[in-house]
């Protein structure tokens, strides 16, 4: 069978390499990589005004989605004023992964959102977020770095995050400073921080694989979930086939 196809959502911001400082599509390498070490193609997808108003124009070529870390999602996605410590968005790139998320969840396309893709999910499904944590909590971590990010999760025994991670208590690396407020329709909270029991994993038990993690697995090397998102695409792929 051909190799499954994952499509990652990049981020769009200013970026400066050589002799060029100009606005960018950028995604770290370690998600691409991620994948292509579970065994599927990456597909990057920028931000693009016709796939937000018709995602089947992408999702019609993916057997999975993932939606990656990034930016604050502007809150007037979500019903609220912007808050003193919310940081700068990109509307074009939230409008964008909110379609592609609603519509992957229609469509039961095997779907994993990683730390703003989990609050995106969420967002797309009608729930809110806490805009800034507090400043000595536990999940403030030095921008750009995961040195001493690890914490522990706990994950709901038979739930789809614990089956993806491989295990119901499970190490995590992250650093974010906004969370899961109202929880979106369908969505159950399937994880949860040890510290402070901040939601840290959502799922919709209905769908075959619909998860968001606020961690980040695509910097761990050990982690099973997202070469579980592609086992699932995987099987997307062949019952699409047949």
């Amino acid at each position: 069978m051909r190799v499954p196809v994952i499509g990652v959502a990049t981020a769009l911001e200013r970026a400066r390499w050589g002799v060029w400082d100009q606005n960018a599509v950028l995604l770290p390498h370690s998600y691409p990589l991620a994948v292509q070490r579970a065994g599927a193609l990456a597909l990057l997808l920028p931000p693009d005004p016709a796939v937000t108003a018709d995602p089947d124009l992408v999702l019609d070529l993916l057997d999975g989605l993932l939606l990656a870390g990034g930016a604050d999602v502007d809150p007037t996605f979500y019903g609220a004023e912007r808050g003193p410590k919310t940081q700068p968005s990109v509307t074009e790139r939230d409008a964008f992964e909110i379609a592609l998320a609603q519509r992957a969840i229609e469509r039961d396309l095997p779907f994993l959102g990683i730390c703003r893709g989990m609050q995106v999910l969420n967002v797309a499904r009608g729930g809110t977020l806490i805009q800034h944590l507090p400043s000595h909590g536990e999940h403030l971590r030095v921008p750009g770095s995961f040195e001493g990010a690890e914490h522990p999760v706990h994950l709901a025994p038979g739930s789809l995050a614990a089956a993806a991670a491989g295990e119901v208590r499970h190490e995590t690396l992250s650093h974010h400073h906004q969370g899961v407020d109202r929880v979106g329709e369908d969505l159950v909270v399937s994880g949860w921080a040890d510290a402070d029991e901040l939601p840290e994993a959502i799922e919709i038990p209905s769908k075959r694989f619909a998860l968001g993690v606020q961690w980040h697995p695509e910097a761990d090397e050990a982690s099973r979930i997202i070469a579980s998102l592609v086992e699932e695409a995987r099987d997307y792929a062949l019952a699409r086939a047949a």
